[in-house]
C-alpha cells in the first residue's frame, strides 16, 4: 500500500534557478509539517554534467572525453569545471548558502578526482591496464560529483532557511562497499522520518550494476523511480521547465498548445520514442508495475496540477493528445528481389542493428523492400551499414536523411483520421514519404522530408487540436 509521501525529481536547468524553486516548490509558503513527506531527487546544475563528461547535444568532450582520448587537456577541463562549480556556489550566497563549506566540498571532491585520474594515467603508461578496466569507473565517479554538489548546496540553503533538510548522498564517495541500487537507496534512507525531514537525494547512485554503463545520462530518473518504488510513494513528481503540452509551444505558439492533463504510461513510451521523454522508459516501467502514478509539472507554474501519467487511463472521448517529432532520423532502405517469400530476412537486418547497438524507431516493409528508421546520433552507423551489405551482397542498401512527425493519443479512434491528416499535409504542399500505424491506434508516424518537419507539426496541430478545441 502506498504511503503518504511523494518522491519528486528536479532537473538540472531548474536547479540552476534555485531561488525560484524555493518559492515555487521546496518551501512555497509551507510551514512546519507541511514542508515534509516529500523526497527530492536532484540533478547536477545545468551544464555541469556536460563539462564533466561530454556535451550531450554536440558531443564536445568534457573531462571524461579528454581523459578517455588520452588528451592532457583533461586537467585544464577539470579546473574549468571546478571554477564553474565555485562560481555557482557564490551565486547562491544571497540564498544563505554556506559558501565556504560549499567551496570546501567542491575542492575536496575535485582534488580527489584529479589525483585519481593522474594515478590511472600513470598506471596506463606502464601498459598493464586496459581501457575497459578503468574508463567505466572513471565515467561513474565523474558523473557522481555533479549531483553531490547540487545536493550538498540544496541542503545547506534549505537548513539555513528553516527547513530540516537531510543530505542523502548515494554517490558512494570513498566507500569501498558496493551494493545494488535498491540496497543503496534503502540503506541511506533507513531511519529517516519523512514526516519531519526533507531528504535531498543525489540523482547519481553508486551501485553494483554501474548506473552509467546501464542507463548512461538517464540515471537520475532511474534513481527517482527506484526511490519511489523502494518507499512505495503515493506519487512520483517530475518538475520540468515546461508543461507536457499538445505540441512544442516554441514551434506552434504558446497561445495554441494545451496542457495534456492526463495520459498513460503507453503514451509516455511513444513520446520517448520521439525523443520527447516525459520520463526515461526504463524508469517508468517499475513505477507502472507498482501502480505509482507520475505527475509532470512545470517547476515555474506551481499552481497548475500538470499532467498525470497513470497505468490505465484512456481518454473517454477520441482525441489527439500530442503532435511531436524528431529530425535526427536516417532511413536505412534495403531492396532485394530475393526477399519476397523468404522467411527471416528481416531478422538478418535487425541482427546487424543489434550487433552495433542500434535500436530503430519504426520500419516499413513490402515484398522486396525493408526500411528501418534510426537516429542519426546512433554510434557505429557506418559499421552497421557495412555489415548489412557484406551479409547481403546482392541487396541494394541506401540511406536517406528524413524526419518523423507523430500524432499520439490514448484513444485516437477518430473516423476519417488518416484522411484528415493526409489532407491537412497535402493542403500545405507536404509530401508523405512513408507512414506507420499499429492496429492499437495510439499513434501514427509520418516520414517526411526534413524541410517539412516544422510545418507538418503546425498543420497537424491545427487540424487535430485547435479545430477540436474551437
Amino acid at each position: 500500500m502506498a504511503n503518504k509521501h511523494t518522491v519528486e525529481k528536479i532537473g538540472g536547468t531548474s536547479m540552476s534557478r534555485f531561488g525560484e524553486l524555493m518559492d515555487n516548490i521546496l518551501i512555497a509558503g509551507r510551514k512546519g509539517s507541511e514542508l515534509y513527506n516529500r523526497l527530492f531527487v536532484v540533478s547536477a546544475y545545468g551544464g555541469i554534467t556536460n563539462m564533466l563528461l561530454e556535451n550531450k547535444k554536440t558531443g564536445a568532450p568534457g573531462i571524461y572525453g579528454f581523459f578517455a582520448a588520452d588528451d592532457p587537456a583533461w586537467e585544464e577541463q577539470l579546473e574549468a569545471t571546478r571554477s564553474k562549480m565555485l562560481e555557482i556556489n557564490h551565486s547562491f550566497a544571497s540564498l544563505k548558502l554556506d559558501v565556504p563549506a560549499a567551496d570546501a566540498f567542491v575542492n575536496e571532491r575535485m582534488d580527489g578526482i584529479k589525483v585519481c585520474l593522474k594515478n590511472l594515467r600513470t598506471l596506463r603508461s606502464f601498459g598493464h591496464l586496459k581501457e575497459k578496466d578503468y574508463l567505466p569507473a572513471s565515467r561513474e565517479f565523474l558523473s557522481a560529483v555533479g549531483e553531490a554538489h547540487s545536493a550538498f548546496n540544496s541542503v545547506s540553503i534549505l537548513r539555513n532557511n528553516g527547513v530540516n533538510a537531510v543530505l542523502v548522498d548515494l554517490s558512494g564517495w570513498k566507500d569501498n562497499d558496493i551494493a545494488s541500487m535498491d540496497e543503496m537507496i534503502r540503506r541511506n534512507l533507513a531511519g529517516l522520518d519523512f514526516s519531519s525531514c526533507m531528504p535531498i537525494i543525489t540523482g547519481y547512485a553508486k551501485c553494483a550494476e554501474g548506473v552509467m554503463s546501464t542507463f548512461d545520462r538517464g540515471y537520475s530518473e532511474i534513481t527517482f523511480s527506484r526511490t519511489a518504488v523502494a518507499t512505495m510513494a503515493s506519487e512520483g513528481v517530475i518538475h520540468k521547465e515546461y508543461h507536457l503540452s499538445t505540441g512544442d509551444p516554441k514551434l506552434i505558439g504558446e497561445d495554441k498548445v494545451k496542457i495534456i492533463g492526463h495520459t498513460n504510461f503507453d503514451i509516455a513510451d511513444q513520446l520517448a520514442d520521439m525523443a520527447m521523454e516525459a520520463i526515461h522508459p526504463k524508469a517508468a516501467k517499475e513505477m507502472e508495475r507498482k501502480n505509482i502514478p507520475i505527475r509532470v509539472k512545470n517547476a515555474f507554474d506551481p499552481e497548475n496540477p500538470g499532467t498525470l501519467i497513470s497505468a490505465n487511463y484512456v481518454s473517454p472521448v477520441p482525441r489527439v493528445e500530442m503532435i511531436c517529432g524528431r529530425q535526427d532520423v536516417l532511413g536505412i532502405e534495403v531492396f532485394d528481389t530475393d526477399m519476397v517469400g523468404q522467411s527471416g530476412y528481416d531478422h538478418i537486418l535487425t541482427g546487424k542493428l543489434e550487433e552495433c547497438g542500434i535500436s530503430y524507431i519504426c520500419k516499413n516493409t513490402n515484398a522486396n523492400t525493408i526500411t528501418h528508421y534510426v537516429s542519426t546520433k546512433s554510434k557505429r552507423l557506418d559499421e552497421c551499414l557495412k555489415k548489412i551489405q557484406d551479409r547481403l551482397p546482392h541487396a541494394k542498401v541506401r540511406t536517406r536523411e528524413v524526419a518523423i512527425v507523430s500524432v499520439i493519443g490514448s484513444n485516437m479512434k477518430l473516423p476519417g483520421f488518416l484522411h484528415r491528416a493526409s489532407g491537412a499535409l497535402a493542403a500545405a504542399g507536404i509530401n508523405v514519404l512513408a507512414l506507420t500505424q499499429c492496429m492499437r491506434q495510439v499513434n501514427i508516424q509520418f516520414v517526411l522530408e526534413r524541410d517539412d518537419y516544422r510545418q507538418a507539426q503546425i498543420e497537424l496541430h491545427r487540424e487535430f487540436v485547435e479545430k477540436e478545441n474551437a
